[in-house]
Formats: structure tokens, C-alpha cells, sequence
């Protein structure tokens, strides 16, 4: 957990703050990093669905022209 917070340019020390200050932030640490989580998995899931568009492009071009297109980058 981090020992100093800054907002509006004033620095506070979490030591010096109570059991609900300290609580507080925890729950806005554990929030950050499961936005983290969610936009890593977000990035996961962009870069995959863009992988499944491009082989349903080549298996349609395929299908049209008869000729597997993915052969030819193997």
C-alpha cells in the first residue's frame, strides 16, 4: 500500500490519517489494479478477435476463389 497520497498538490502521509482514511485508500488501490486487469484482458481479447476476423476473411477468399491464401505466408 502506498504511504503518501497527493490531492489538489497537498501531500498527506497515510500514518498519519485514521482506520476509514486507510481503508478508503486500499479499496482505491485494489480498484486501480482491477482496472489494470480488465484493460489487459480487454487488449487480450481485441488482439484475438481481430486474429479470428482475419482467418474469416482468408477462409471467405478461400471459399470465392478456391485458392488458400494462408498457405502461401506458411
Amino acid at each position: 500500500m502506498v504511504n503518501k497520497l497527493v490531492f489538489d498538490n497537498v501531500e498527506y502521509v497515510l500514518n498519519d490519517q485514521n482506520q476509514s482514511v486507510k481503508s478508503l485508500v486500499l479499496k482505491l488501490d485494489n480498484t486501480d489494479k482491477e482496472i489494470q486487469k480488465k484493460t489487459n484482458l480487454y487488449a487480450v481479447f481485441t488482439r484475438a478477435k481481430n486474429s479470428y476476423v482475419q482467418e474469416l476473411k482468408r477462409e471467405m477468399i478461400a471459399g470465392k476463389s478456391g485458392v488458400d491464401i494462408a498457405s502461401l505466408f506458411d
